[in-house]
This record gives C-alpha cells, sequence and structure tokens, in this order.
C-alpha cells in the first residue's frame, strides 16, 4: 500500500495568493450566459477599475464584485482576526469602487456592478439584467434592432 505524503499547511501568504482576480466562478458563469444569448463581449479592458466585460459599442463595463473584497450588504461577514487590518482594507476597496464608477461616468461610460452570490444563485437572471441594459442603451441611441430584442426579459 502506497504511503501518503501529507503536506504542511499553507502559510497566510501562500493562501492568498491562490486567490484569483479573474475568471473566477462567478465571472465565467456570467460570461458563458452572456455568449449563449448571442451578446459579444470583451475582456481585459483598461478602463477605469478594470471591468470584467466590456461592451465597447454601448460603452457599458460590467463589473463581478465578490462579496467579500467589495463588501457585500447581505454576505460580507468582517474577518473576526486582524480587524484592524480587513476594516481599512475593504473601505478602501469600496471608496476605489465608488472612484472608478464615478471616473467611468465621467467619461461617458455605464457601469453594471453585479454581486457574486447574485450570479451564483441564478447566473440567468444576471445576464437578463445586463441585457435589459444593453437594450436600452441601444434603444437610446437609435441602434437598429438585433438578436437583442429577441430575449425574454422574464
Amino acid at each position: 500500500m502506497a504511503k501518503l505524503i501529507r503536506k504542511p499547511p499553507l502559510s497566510r501568504s501562500e493562501q492568498m495568493s491562490r486567490i484569483r482576480s479573474r475568471d473566477t466562478l462567478p465571472e465565467m458563469l456570467l460570461r458563458r450566459t452572456l455568449w449563449r444569448m448571442g451578446l459579444r463581449y470583451r475582456l481585459r479592458s483598461t478602463l477605469p477599475g478594470r471591468p470584467d466585460i466590456v461592451f465597447s459599442s454601448e460603452k457599458l463595463a460590467v463589473f463581478v464584485d465578490g462579496c467579500f473584497w467589495h463588501g457585500c450588504p447581505t454576505h460580507f461577514r468582517a474577518p473576526k482576526t486582524r480587524a484592524e487590518y480587513w476594516s481599512p482594507k475593504i473601505d478602501a476597496n469600496i471608496a476605489r469602487d465608488r472612484r472608478n464608477d464615478e471616473a467611468l461616468h465621467a467619461s461617458g461610460w455605464h457601469v453594471c456592478r453585479l454581486w457574486e452570490h447574485e450570479i451564483e444563485t441564478n447566473p440567468e437572471a444576471s445576464a437578463r439584467k445586463v441585457a435589459a441594459l444593453l437594450l436600452e442603451l441601444r434603444r437610446q441611441a437609435g441602434a437598429p434592432e438585433g438578436p437583442l430584442e429577441r430575449i425574454q426579459f422574464d
């Protein structure tokens, strides 16, 4: 029988280094759902805040915010250890999100922010929310009718 080799527990630094900033599960769920709906988008933008998904022609920036990192009012629970570090960190993230939203609005962009729990619970509803916003922006711009108008917004 083969011996099991136990690995020592990861240090805090190693644990934190494994947290992804892009291509997270909620982001991938939303992207796949939008793609299945026929919506095409761009990734890896250099816009303020680095949006997760960008619809360039409609000037729509979509952010998928993690409940912990962005202080979700529904699910955020402050860590019990090192509160003196985490509280200002999360507050700074929220303030940065607001500054980035303002910078995007000032340059003529529209912003859509979705919480990770919204996407994980119902990716179709989250994608419909983005699609509805896109449809409204296209109608305001007087764009010709396209596949977006055929989406059911229940």
